[in-house]
């Protein structure tokens, strides 16, 4: 689907699951390169950044966690910036960028007199967006690690280790996917010198202050989730620990209990107390004594 949105002097071309014919239109139309054009037929893997005369092709991808349907784990961006336009395409239904165009038309962009100048604060404006949308998926996150913490102190410490494991992978799919980044915003900080005037390099600078407090905050998370798995799994530990030794201790003060039920279950011709007077009473009693000594000793080696 492409979609063409004017803003001032501006012309910001959306292609979303473009089809040949869509992508051929608006290579011919910009004249951007055909090399570009056989990469935006389908999803790359890694970001790059592509320098041209006219404009930069820029790839960059951006972990989901809430708010999609998808079921990929991050959603490729390709950019193509030139000075008085800016191409994107995506290949999944981006909200964020939804949202960018809802403002867009509604002249809602910050600092519109300096978003008009050219397409690279349209550019940066954008991007902005999509970074603070990812500070709100690690806020997302944080919020159920929270929970967690909650949960993990009411004693639900099993069913807490599903769940610490989905969120490991939640952020450990974020790092990875924007762990990439860093070195193309560095290339892109020197290749943008090219195209537009120092001023707006200076601008982007708080590009990389967005993507710089999202890897922090991302690491943040991780050192959290690690410190609830390990009380987790220590609580989970004592509580098996705890319920080990009660079966052992119940384990040692029945055995001899069953080895003198047994005995007094011999079928030989002399048994002890058999055939006397109260016979039943004096084993039981014998038992009783032996459970007792045994209690005791526990208690004095502080096992129970």
């Amino acid at each position: 689907m492409l979609t063409t949105y004017n803003y001032k002097n501006l012309v910001w071309v959306d292609l979303e699951s473009p089809t040949t014919d869509e992508i051929k239109e608006v290579m011919q139309k910009y004249g951007v390169h055909p090399n570009i054009a056989e990469e935006l037929l389908s999803p790359t893997t890694l970001p790059r950044l592509d320098v041209y005369k006219k404009y930069l092709y820029l790839i960059l991808h951006f972990p989901i966690i809430t708010f999609t349907g998808s079921n990929e784990n991050n959603q490729e961006v390709d950019f193509i910036i030139g000075k008085n336009f800016l191409i994107t395409v995506r290949y999944d239904s981006i909200e964020t960028l939804n949202q960018f165009a809802q403002e867009l038309e509604m002249d809602a962009i910050l600092d519109p007199s300096i978003a008009s100048k050219h397409a690279g604060y349209m550019f940066y404006y954008m991007l902005r967006k999509l970074y603070r949308s990812l500070a709100n998926e690690l806020e997302y996150l944080e919020g159920r690690l929270e929970k967690i913490e909650e949960h993990i102190f009411k004693g639900e410490e099993r069913q807490m280790v599903e769940v610490l494991s989905r969120v490991n992978r939640n952020l450990l799919d974020i790092k990875q996917t924007i762990e990439h980044h860093e070195q193309v915003l560095r290339e892109l900080r020197v290749a943008g010198k090219t195209l537009f005037p120092a001023t707006f390099i200076s601008t982007f600078e708080g590009i990389f202050y967005e993507y710089q407090r999202s890897t922090r905050h991302t690491a943040n998370l991780r050192d959290f989730l690690r410190d609830l798995r390990s009380t987790n799994d220590s609580l989970l530990s004592t509580k098996q620990n705890e319920v080990m030794k009660t079966l052992t201790i119940m384990a040692s003060i029945t055995f001899p209990l069953s080895l003198v039920a047994s005995v007094f279950g011999m079928n030989t011709g002399y048994l002890p107390f058999a055939g006397s007077r109260g016979d039943f009473w004096i084993v039981i009693g014998m038992m009783a004594i032996l459970t007792a000594v045994f209690f005791w000793f526990f208690k004095y080696k502080k096992w129970l």
